[in-house]
């Protein structure tokens, strides 16, 4: 068979020259997107390593620049249509939806190069504008599909704009969470409620964690065990939740615990014990003047010291509370200008009696604050025993029967 005749057989059917010369166009087209997907992702690649910004480098990595390749085929598929005059009318609304489709789609990338590029900046932190962008491009692809659709019908857009306001209440409905979140995210933009990189205690949610994104619709929240909470963003404003983030900048964390004192060994400070804690150098001071104070009340009241009962006298766990104290004062990594006391809780009997330790570390780092709490407190239990102070333990059988 003579190779001219597959050429013939489709010059003789005009419907098969028409789809032979329209696939034609449609593989040049895609030729020319492949070749300028290729050259423009290699010039701006080429520019990019010139270049000390690593803007360009963040365009490139979302795609900018390959993406703005769809506009390559438009003025092919233009030039095109002219050799279907029969058709023209039909293929130039095919051609400008599909121009209209790729110029959404690099605006789109372009977006979300433009985020990136935001992020870089310290401010991203403090002031999030992923919701926003978010949100218009969500305007970008409602108007990119009015836009193809009138085109495609031949209608003037206005019209079509006009028939969904007349959708309005199912628009609202369909969009409800949306608009709630915008308006949630606003407000929290404004009262700066929370960042990027904010600690979030959200018990209701079981979040716990850090803040790693903050969206038009939710906010993503990765917990301290590595899992990930996603929360809607309009549930901050209706929902109790504690951000950390004065606690970070304050520069101090807070201790807030108990030691729980066994009460059948609180008594009276003898004069041995005083004696023996004479020698511990931060209670020196605070002994001496104690005991003059309680000397001198004690004479002028014309005290009998036959009981113990008789006049003023010190306590072992008062002693105790204020080597606490004094032992917190001089701790290096405790911060001194906020609050600093050692008091006691209300006694329980089941319990034993609370002495609360409340004051600041230096460090707000997790790690390192836990060690600066447990080496307090193993000091001072290791110090009980020197003030005749016993820890209190639950007895293992109560009345004959196994504690709960």
């Amino acid at each position: 068979m003579d190779l001219t005749t597959p050429i013939i057989l489709i010059e003789s059917h005009p419907m098969l020259d028409l789809v032979a010369k329209i696939g034609v166009l449609l593989a040049v087209a895609m030729l020319a997107f492949v070749i300028a997907r290729l050259l423009i992702v290699r010039a701006a690649h080429a520019f990019a390593l010139r270049t000390k910004s690593g803007f360009d480098d963040i365009l490139m990595e979302t795609g900018v620049f390959s993406r703005a390749a769809l506009l390559a085929p438009a003025p092919i598929l233009l030039w095109g249509v002219e050799l279907f005059p029969e058709l023209k009318d039909v293929l130039d609304d095919a051609v400008y939806a599909y121009l209209t489709v790729a110029v959404v789609l690099v605006l789109s990338k372009l977006l979300d190069g433009l985020v990136a590029i935001y992020q870089t900046f310290d401010i991203a932190n403090r002031r999030p504008i992923k919701g926003y962008v978010q949100l218009l491009k969500l305007f970008v692809y409602i108007l990119g599909g009015i836009s193809v659709v009138s085109i495609l019908l031949g209608k003037s857009p206005w019209g079509l704009l006009s028939g969904i306001g007349a959708m309005t209440a199912v628009l609202m409905l369909v969009f409800k969470d949306t608009i709630l979140s915008l308006v949630a995210g606003i407000q929290i933009a404004a009262n700066d409620l929370l960042h990027k990189g904010d600690w979030i205690e959200m018990p209701a949610m079981s979040a716990d964690g850090d803040v790693i994104d903050v969206a038009l619709n939710t906010v993503k929240i990765q917990n301290f065990d590595k899992t990930i909470t996603a929360i809607p963003t309009y549930k901050f404003l209706d929902t109790p939740f504690k951000n950390w983030r004065g606690m970070e900048r304050s520069g101090g964390r807070r201790i807030k615990r108990s030691l729980k004192i066994d009460q059948s060994s609180i008594r009276f400070a003898d004069t041995e014990l005083i004696e023996r804690l004479k020698l511990v150098q931060s209670l020196t001071p605070y002994i001496e003047k104690r005991q003059a104070e309680i000397n001198t009340y004690n004479t002028e009241q014309g005290i009998i010291a036959d009981s113990p009962l008789n006049g003023r006298r010190m306590t072992n766990i008062g002693l105790f509370r204020r080597y606490a104290l004094e032992y917190l004062r001089n701790h290096p990594q405790i911060r001194k200008s906020m609050t600093l006391l050692v008091r006691q809780l209300n006694p329980e009997s089941s319990k034993g009696l609370p002495v609360e330790v409340y004051c600041f570390t230096r460090v707000t780092n997790w790690a390192v604050y836990e060690d600066i709490q447990s080496d307090i407190f193993d000091h001072l239990l290791a110090a009980m025993p020197q003030f005749g102070l016993k820890a209190y333990q639950r007895n293992a059988l109560v009345d004959g029967r196994e504690a709960e």
